[in-house]
């Protein structure tokens, strides 16, 4: 039973920077139907998970992936950074933080690489979820598609009084037992947790999995995640209760079943593995060339100029406790206001690294350790470098690169301090124009304090690809080589360098052709970004000039500022939902025309396709009762409860035709199944039009997204303006596959051959009447599936704001002979996953 005084709700707060979305958009129903919990989405931008809200680090996964955050008794937080990324093994991800660890609200928990799981994972849309709770619900805060920050609220945790947690079974009996070996490739992450909670609540028995001295409760994803299950651990199902030979059986079958992720054979522990070799460190070649590993890309030529910075020399004997303790103090206090004025005017990478120093700065465990030994006698400078110099090497000790490269960053706080306690503060670090800079190691304050003017690059003797460098360099625009080893320090001062940080190579004395060909290169370059800036607005067009319009999908007027902001050429679905959820009672004829007309002069006349209202199912309104259904997927929702409340539908249209300019917004039917269905809204519109006295056309198309529209798209395209295709539900509806339930979740792709052969066939009825066909659904936004979708036969594609450049800048480099070769190919596959493989391997 939940105390009514003594729990009070908790504020959820945006753990990274980027778009918010609702859980429905990942594609993967394990979090798309609240398998594991509810919450939000996040599209991110950032590249740092900072903590929702204070608590203590409940788990970590081994691959940096995800952590859950226990927030309260009863309230745990997930945030799983991307889907499918437990597949990557660690690579892109930082862990900051460790298990058991207490953190507070905004500190940096997690650092990830975003192009590469851009580049290499299915999303890099990121779950931040209440794990199922009974003591706990989660009470959205705002609308749903939105740009976030660091920090701005996304949903409250409410305490549900009276909650009772489940009942044990009466009657235990013997404990079943099974004992088998997970054949999990990624062993038990949050996707296997879920599956194996499903299974196990289908029984009244009491359901644990126990590895080595560990033992979760089956019905528990969090204890399931803590168990460190990996692939090849010999782990025991138990159960107990009246029907716990069945439960047992269920659940040990799932996992022997190995979920759609049972590994290779020779990927289990103790089959042969190749050798590691350790590799020689770099010399330079005959050719003077000297190799290092890519930290950040590009090609840079300049001179040589070594940076030196000599050891701060500091007295170990104290002359008083308290005036060391005193200056120690004040020391921290200063650095502390300097790196919360950095981080004010700082943004992105630079930011987060900040946010991180200051994070390490108020460590008490530092701070007790340099106290204990001014009590001892020693200056405030000498206990401070003893106290934070043996947390350094104790990460660079762990093996783990990772976290050795953190160790970098607890030695510029280590300058930083020193620097100030002993009044040597580094003068500004100055050098001439078309500087390639050599270290032996760069801090990240140094480099956040180069001028990159001046600086066009740098390599360092150590140092790695994943440090706070690194992303610093990614973030400036500096190609950068780091571990390049001793012989960096054999480079003459002055020496003309080209560094190619893309091939991880660093030519020394270059001769004039190999100058000659870099400068080349470097002015075509330098003229490819100038224009592709400048044509950031222009519509998007084919390498052959076929034209496909990219159009953005929004929620609210900030999402089309944004949108224009990134090129969007208008607005492929506004999901009007915004208006009429969390609300008690429908929003107004005149709000709603405000609402409308502030995102259209957003757009400054680019085309605003409005999406009638999509609501049932998943998305009830208060003031709109809709009984129970049994499956309220296949019941009343979209264009259907417009039906069954024709003075709803009557007024929101009535809002979209007193737009202004008239033509400027476009009406979308959701739901549609039907040609009947088309022709009663049409018929709603035209009314409409006669009593505003509009004599122009307005633009009336249809969403698909049951297979009933998607085979008779050449009947609607009779009547339709356009057809929008609305893979999210297409999906689900075409597989037959209900989101919820946890057997078939990972089937649910929207590259499935069978889905892809709807939307080809949308195309086809579609180009019969002469009308385009636009996608509007996930894989709008999915690099992978782009081409196929404009090989297809798609005219329009409307994304997520934020990945509009990237997609216009992909189109832009497609042909469409290739694209049409490339969609005949997926259609012909067998599966989503030769769909996803054979879209990986294509080259425009």
């Amino acid at each position: 039973m939940i105390d009514d005084k003594a729990v009070a709700s908790i504020v959820l707060h945006a753990p990274m920077q980027g778009w918010r979305c609702p859980l429905a958009e990942v594609p993967d129903a394990v979090f798309a139907q609240g398998m594991l919990g509810a919450g939000i989405a996040i599209d991110p931008t950032g590249d740092t998970v900072h903590a929702p809200c204070d608590g203590t680090i409940r788990t970590l996964q081994p691959t940096g992936h995800a952590v859950t955050i226990a927030a309260a008794d009863g309230a745990e937080v997930l945030i799983h950074v991307g889907v499918d990324t437990v597949a990557l093994g660690g690579r892109g991800f930082t862990p900051l933080v460790a298990t058991g660890a207490r953190v507070k609200r905004g500190d940096p928990l997690i650092r990830f690489d975003l192009d590469l799981l851009v580049r290499e994972a299915p999303s890099v849309i990121t779950p931040v979820l209440l794990l199922e709770s009974e003591a706990y619900a989660v009470e959205a805060i705002g609308g749903e598609d939105r740009a976030v920050a660091v920090g701005d609220p996304l949903f409250t945790l409410v305490p549900q009084h009276g909650a009772a947690s489940r009942a044990a079974p009466t009657d235990e009996g013997a404990v079943v037992t099974r004992e088998l070996r997970l054949p999990l490739a990624h062993g038990i992450h949050a996707r296997p947790a879920a599956r194996i909670r499903e299974t196990a609540l289908r029984f009244s028995a009491e359901v644990r999995i126990v590895k080595d001295e560990r033992v979760a409760n089956a019905r528990s994803p969090v204890t399931l995640l803590t168990l460190g299950a990996r692939l090849g651990d010999t782990i025991r199902v138990e159960g107990f209760g009246a029907d716990a030979e069945a439960a047992v059986e269920a659940v040990a079958a799932l996992i022997e079943s190995g979920m759609g992720e049972a590994a290779d054979p020779l990927q289990a522990p103790g089959a042969p593995q190749p050798v590691a070799v350790a590799a020689p460190a770099p010399a330079i070649s005959a050719d003077g060339r000297l190799a290092g590993v890519t930290a950040s890309p590009g090609l840079a030529i300049g001179h040589a100029r070594t940076l030196h910075l000599a050891e701060i020399a500091v007295d170990p004997e104290g002359v008083g406790a308290e005036e060391e303790q005193a200056r120690l103090d004040q020391a921290l206090r200063t650095l502390a206001r300097r790196l919360e004025a950095e981080a004010a005017t700082a943004s992105g990478a630079r930011r987060s690294i900040l946010a991180a120093h200051r994070s390490m700065l108020e460590d008490e465990s530092l701070r007790d350790a340099a106290q204990a030994m001014i009590a001892d006698g020693a200056s405030a400078s000498y206990a401070w470098r003893e106290a934070i110099r043996p947390q350094a090497e104790a990460l660079r000790a762990t093996g783990d690169a990772h976290l050795a490269e953190r160790a970098d960053d607890m030695r510029d706080l280590e300058r930083r301090i020193l620097s100030l306690l002993m009044g040597v503060e580094d003068a500004p670090i100055t050098f001439p124009p078309d500087t390639i800079l050599l270290a032996d190691d760069l801090l990240p304050s140094q480099l956040m304090a180069l001028d990159p003017a001046n600086v066009v690059g740098f390599c360092v003797e150590k140092g790695g690809p994943t440090s706070h460098v690194a992303i610093l360099a990614a973030s400036m625009g500096l190609p950068a080589l780091v571990a390049m080893g001793p012989a960096l320090h054999e480079i003459a001062e002055g020496s003309m360098l080209i560094l190619d940080a893309d091939a991880a190579s660093l030519q020394i004395a270059p001769d004039a052709e190999k100058l000659a060909r870099a400068r080349t290169l470097l002015a075509d370059r330098h003229a490819r970004r100038l224009e592709a800036q400048a044509n950031a607005a222009a519509p998007c067009h084919m390498i052959g000039g076929e034209r496909i319009e990219v159009f953005a999908n929004l929620g609210s007027r900030a999402d089309a500022e944004a949108a224009v902001a990134n090129g969007a050429e208008g607005c492929g679905l506004l999901r009007t939902e915004f208006l009429f959820l969390e609300r008690d009672t429908a929003p107004s004829l005149a709000e709603q025309t405000a609402e409308y007309q502030a995102i259209a002069d957003a757009l400054a006349g680019r085309a605003l396709i409005v999406r009638l209202l999509d609501i049932g199912g998943d998305k009830p309104a208060p003031y709109l009762p809709i009984p129970a259904e049994e499956n309220p997927a296949l019941g009343l929702r979209g264009i259907r409860v417009g039906f069954a409340h024709p003075q709803l539908l009557q007024d929101q249209i009535r809002a979209i035709l007193r737009v202004q300019p008239i033509g400027q917004c476009r009406i979308m039917i959701p739901m549609i199944a039907s040609l009947d269905e088309l022709r009663r809204v049409r018929g709603v519109v035209d009314e409409i039009r006669g009593e505003l006295g509009i004599r122009e056309h307005v633009e009336v198309g249809v969403m698909i997204e049951t297979p009933a529209a998607a085979v008779t798209a050449d009947l609607l395209a009779r009547e339709a303006d356009f057809l929008s295709v609305g893979t999210n539900d297409l999906t689900q509806y075409a597989l037959a596959m209900d989101r919820g339930n946890p057997a078939v979740a990972g089937a649910i792709d929207g590259l499935h051959p069978a889905v892809l052969r709807m939307i080809a066939e949308t195309c086809r009825g579609a180009a019969r009447h002469d009308r385009w066909t636009g996608v509007c659904g996930g894989l709008a936004s999915d690099p992978l599936a782009v081409p196929i979708l404009v090989g297809l036969g798609v005219t329009e594609l409307s994304a997520t704001a934020a990945l509009v450049p990237q997609i216009k800048a992909l189109v832009a480099r497609l042909s469409m002979d290739a694209c049409r070769a490339h969609a005949a190919a997926a259609l012909e596959c067998g599966s989503a996953a030769e769909v996803r493989t054979l879209a990986r391997e294509f080259r425009a």
